[in-house]
């Protein structure tokens, strides 16, 4: 429970010390994306390629999470 608390704690910091820093920054590029899950059709959208890359990959890693919770429940 520690672990999971402390690594809550520092996402949070992460989160605040990266907006912390694109506030000072002179050129401000916002970018950003989300993905809207339909049943199991993910439908991805973005404002750039990198924001897509990143949901895409968000996607994966959820896929790969949701597999191995199916497969920990049958053993």
């Amino acid at each position: 429970m520690l672990t999971g608390m402390g690594l809550i704690f520092i996402g949070f910091m992460l989160i605040f010390i990266g907006t912390l820093m694109a506030a000072s920054a002179e050129e401000a590029d916002v970018e950003g994306g989300g993905v809207i899950m339909i049943g199991p059709i993910p439908i991805v959208f973005g404002t750039s390629r990198g924001a897509t890359l990143a949901m895409v990959l968000a996607i994966f890693l959820m896929l790969l999470w949701i597999i191995g919770a199916l497969l920990s429940r049958r053993v």
